[in-house]
């Protein structure tokens, strides 16, 4: 609960920073600051379960540690972008403040009780990310990228808005456990009420890049700066990972047949769509838009499971994508700025060749990380896809965890792409890599790897 006033009031307080002078020097420490404070300030509702607002948000201790990583997310992802806002026509303060209006979205979204609730944090989260894509006036697939993710993203909104409209037209509610009154209801209400389930879910699905309604994701994150497709690559989908989780355990648990079909075309999907089309690609940023995709139905796998342990298994897998995302997006953002092809940094695979030879901290960074994206032991990404692949398994579904296991066979033929670069011949070259940057890149490996080893380490936070 604090955490979404502290981040709305320093939001505020950001762009006043950059009022007199848009480039301070002080705006980027100050953004750090006041994500330390927001944190902080999270740990003053720790063991103290309650509601807000008639009823409307929940805080509980789970939900205290999915907005912590949230934060925290945030946090490395700003330690990242200092030294990117140095064109004359950026506007860093504009962005940082965007960026934890956009945090506020995310924690409404991960500990709403209300669909109304739902609908305002998914809005404030987006809105603020669409401007963001499209920060870089100079860029004109970045320009296309922020309008074309509007436009869908505005219809997506509209699909969701239809199933609350249903929902509450059959249950007289927002509240997510009103459903459970449908029992003994007319079977007009019931109709009504699963209209909305397949509505609402269609809506969300969109925003974690669940086929088939993933078609803006691979532009999207292509056109939209480096930094800000770290951002929506982890905070978003963590965020949307856990408003469905609050809507199908907490709100549709008792028609898991209806919506557990929805998911499981919506899983088949995406691993296949995902993994074959990332094979294909030469981008780096659309080989991870795709493999995004296949990650999106991973972790569906863990909703068609829910039990007593889904939440943290969820909770392990979204710390692990993070890590590997950001320590991946990091390396290729200090590698690339330092490349420059056709005017614009090189972001296409070939750009690793020979890192291992220039800089072998961020070759080994590089590794660690697209090991964990493809599942391989001793890193988190193994016992992430073994948590949820149990997960799965719980619902007698083998065919689903066969697929899966098959198409994580596929993603080691494009994980390994930039591995290869980076560890075969190529020219001698000069890379510059700030020390705050190298050491938050070292950290997200050395944490891939401890989880890897010992994932209770994360896992004993949520008993």
């Amino acid at each position: 609960m604090y955490p979404i006033i502290v981040l709305s009031v320093t939001g505020l307080l950001t762009l006043f920073l950059g009022l007199e002078n848009p480039k301070s020097k002080w705006i980027a420490p100050g953004t750090l600051f006041f994500l330390l404070v927001a944190l902080a300030s999270n740990a003053l509702d720790w063991n103290a379960p309650g509601q807000y607002f008639n009823a409307m948000i929940e805080v509980n201790n789970s939900i205290i540690l999915i907005e912590s990583l949230i934060i925290l997310t945030t946090f490395f992802i700003v330690i990242l972008s200092t030294g990117q806002f140095e064109d004359e026509n950026a506007h860093p303060a504009e962005y940082y403040a965007l960026m934890q209006f956009s945090v506020v979205g995310a924690l409404i979204m991960a500990s709403f009780s209300n669909l109304l609730m739902l609908f305002l944090g998914l809005e404030i989260l987006s809105i603020a990310l669409y401007v963001l894509t499209g920060s870089d006036k100079t860029n004109l697939r970045g320009n296309e990228a922020s309008l074309k993710y509007f436009l869908m993203g505005s219809f997506a909104t509209g699909i969701l808005l239809f199933g609350i409209a249903m929902l509450y037209g059959s249950t007289g509610s927002f509240d997510i456990h009103a459903g459970s009154n449908l029992i003994q209801a007319h079977p007009t209400a019931k109709v009504l009420f699963f209209v909305g389930i397949v509505f609402t879910l269609i809506g969300l699905l969109f925003k974690i890049s669940g086929a088939p309604f993933h078609f803006w994701t691979a532009d999207v994150y292509q056109g939209a700066p480096t930094i800000f497709t770290a951002f929506m690559a982890t905070v978003v989908k963590t965020a949307v990972v856990f408003s469905l989780y609050r809507l199908l355990a907490t709100g549709f648990g008792f028609e898991f047949n209806l919506w557990s079909k929805v998911l499981f075309v919506v899983i088949a999907l995406s691993l296949i769509i995902g993994n074959l089309t990332a094979v294909m690609q030469d981008n780096f940023k659309r080989l991870l838009a795709f493999s995004s995709i296949s990650q999106a139905g991973f972790l569906l796998m863990g909703l068609v499971g829910i039990n007593e342990r889904t939440f943290v298994n969820l909770g392990y897998y979204s710390a692990s994508y993070v890590l590997a995302t950001i320590a991946g997006l990091g390396v290729l953002m200090i590698v690339s700025r330092q490349t420059i092809k056709d005017g614009r940094p090189n972001e296409n695979v070939e750009v690793f060749n020979g890192l291992f030879k220039n800089k072998p901290g961020l070759a080994i960074v590089l590794f660690i990380a697209m090991l964990s994206l493809s599942g391989i032991p001793l890193t988190s990404g193994f016992w992430a896809k073994f948590f949820v692949f149990t997960d799965a398994l719980r619902t007698g579904h083998l065919w689903v965890l066969v697929l899966a296991i098959m198409m994580s066979a596929v993603s080691l033929y494009y994980y390994f792409k930039p591995v290869v670069a980076a560890f075969k011949s190529g020219e001698e070259r000069e890379i510059e890599v700030k020390p705050l940057h190298a050491g938050l890149l070292y950290v997200t490996a050395a944490l891939i790897v401890i989880l890897g080893v010992a994932p209770q380490i994360f896992r004993a936070l949520f008993i």
